[in-house]
């Protein structure tokens, strides 16, 4: 949910027995190959694998096994699987102070696929312009193409009328795995997390995946999870890479849906 970048904070390696000696595994062209997540380097922590492509069938196959791409170009693919996983239950999800005056101001709205391409593209041009990005015109497409097939999606947050901020990511069993943010106004990408955790219990997910540690979304409810705990998840929550069908039956109104506050 958050570019990236490898966390520099202090984790507990697993209980590494001879078996589980770390390994770089380079995929072949069967879209099935599977890396062992507990064979993920410690240096640079997490990479797992290398190579392949970012075909719709290996996504979601290499998604449902905790698995995601992070590389930028000319270098070739590289997949990850890191030692700890910023994971938020949306139960958990943190109302801030400012979160909720910003809520109680102006009228908010949402949409689940807005205009998918056009998130995507704005979490490309706002990292870009800071940090550098790794969504690149393959990135783009690849996502582009698990949109169309029901495994990804866009949810936006409009203020007063306007884009507001909003993230996408791929979404399947009881699980979203988010892959980036965007805020256009204050507090942006803030509502629009909050409103997902509100509709969590409808859509039937139980398990965010933000990926890798970040104060930003830590301060929001998201906790640290360990390797064997977040394996354990993924087989329960995803038992087979099922589309979301309450995520598709929203997708693509025509109508926003307003958001109402009600304090707790």
């Amino acid at each position: 949910m958050t570019e990236p970048i490898m966390p520099d904070h202090t984790v507990n390696e697993p209980e590494f027995t001879p078996e589980f000696t770390p390994e770089l595994v380079l995929l072949t062209e069967s879209i099935f190959d599977t890396p062992d997540p507990f064979k993920a380097l410690l240096d640079p922590e997490g990479l797992s694998a290398i190579g392949g492509d970012l075909r719709p069938e290996r996504l979601i196959h290499l998604y449902q096994h905790g698995f995601f791409p992070w590389y930028s170009d000319p270098d070739p693919i590289l997949w990850w699987h890191p030692l700890e996983r910023c994971t938020l239950a949306p139960a958990d999800f943190h109302e801030s102070r400012s979160l909720r005056k910003a809520l109680k101001r102006g009228e908010w709205s949402w949409k689940v696929n807005a205009n998918f391409l056009q998130a995507i593209n704005i979490c490309r041009d706002l990292r870009a312009d800071a940090e550098g990005t790794w969504i690149s015109k393959d990135v783009i497409n690849a996502y582009s193409a698990l949109n169309k097939q029901g495994y990804a999606f866009s949810l936006e947050v409009f203020y007063n009328g306007e884009l507001a901020g909003g993230f996408y990511g791929v979404a399947m069993g009881r699980m979203f795995f988010g892959e980036s943010m965007f805020s256009l106004k204050d507090n942006g990408s803030k509502v629009a997390l909050w409103q997902f955790c509100k509709l969590a219990s409808h859509l039937g997910i139980e398990l965010i995946d933000c990926q890798v540690y970040s104060e930003h979304l830590t301060s929001l409810g998201a906790q640290m999870m360990t390797k064997a705990s977040f394996v354990k998840a993924l087989q329960e929550l995803i038992p087979s890479p099922t589309q979301n069908h309450e995520l598709i039956a929203l997708s693509g109104q025509e109508t926003a849906n307003p958001i109402t506050y009600i304090a707790v």
